[in-house]
């Protein structure tokens, strides 16, 4: 790459200005598409810079990133382990960007997040990771279940949270058939069992990811029937007549409730 394409892409990348930073991301994978990926590791660490863009306090720069991250999973398998530890970085927004472009990339990622995940004893490390596991869309997931399954009985509120959450991902890319009749059990038990966490998000959450056991084909018409029960409890539909007090959470039952 020619120092003065360098210079002006890291000078277009410096601002805040959206025509100047789409500017330099277009000049960015012109580049990549001349020299290849593994030649544009400089380019990379400048594209890396965009993932701390605070995208609350400038909305306007959310294509910005979402382009920023696109472009950073055409750089391919080899920039996976700089990804991996820059999760350690512990600015929430480049943690986010980073997991979304780790489940991107796919299947390649799972064992470096894995490995990542069992050297850490960070909770707010491990959300991310298992966060980044649950865009991952490869069968290959099935790897993370213990790890998820556990995570999903944390005390630390963040991990359980999102834990909850990734069960539900994982079974959108496990086929039924590849999930044994064990394995299934233990994600029923820990989502029912969070169905009564006191937190109303975790709730949502365990919902949330029992509709998706229903929709991608885990349940069978008896397991289809439990949920529709807890459904109804959640709604105030049954003799019992009281509702979750969480409005999101009964939102997630109403949407539940459709897939049985």
């Amino acid at each position: 790459m020619a120092d003065d394409s360098y210079r002006a892409i890291k000078s277009l990348l410096a601002g805040t200005r959206p025509e100047e930073l789409r500017e330099g991301l277009n000049l960015i994978e012109k580049e990549i598409a001349k020299t290849g990926s593994r030649d544009s590791k400089p380019l990379f660490e400048i594209l890396s810079t965009l993932f701390y863009i605070d995208t609350l306090d400038q909305p306007e720069l959310v294509p910005i990133l979402n382009q920023a991250i696109s472009l950073a999973v055409g750089f391919g398998a080899w920039v996976i382990p700089v990804l991996v530890d820059n999760l350690d970085a512990g600015d929430f927004k480049a943690q986010w960007a980073i997991a979304h472009v780790l489940g991107r990339i796919g299947a390649d990622s799972i064992d470096p997040i894995l490995t990542k995940y069992a050297w850490s004893s960070d909770p707010l490390l491990r959300a991310f990771l298992l966060y980044a596991l649950g865009k991952i869309k490869s069968p290959k997931v099935l790897q993370a279940a213990p790890l998820a399954l556990e995570a999903a009985h944390s005390p630390d509120l963040e991990l359980r949270d999102t834990a909850t959450r990734t069960l539900g991902k994982l079974v959108e890319s496990i086929p039924p058939a590849q999930m044994s009749r064990q394995l299934k059990q233990q994600f029923l038990d820990c989502l029912y069992a969070n169905l009564s966490d006191a937190n109303g998000c975790v709730r949502a959450k365990a919902m949330r990811s029992l509709g998706k056991m229903a929709k991608y084909g885990h349940l069978t018409d008896t397991e289809r029937g439990q949920l529709k029960a807890a459904c109804h409890h959640i709604l105030g539909l049954d003799e019992d007549h009281e509702w979750d007090r969480a409005f999101v959470v009964r939102k997630e039952a109403e949407e539940a409730l459709a897939q049985t």
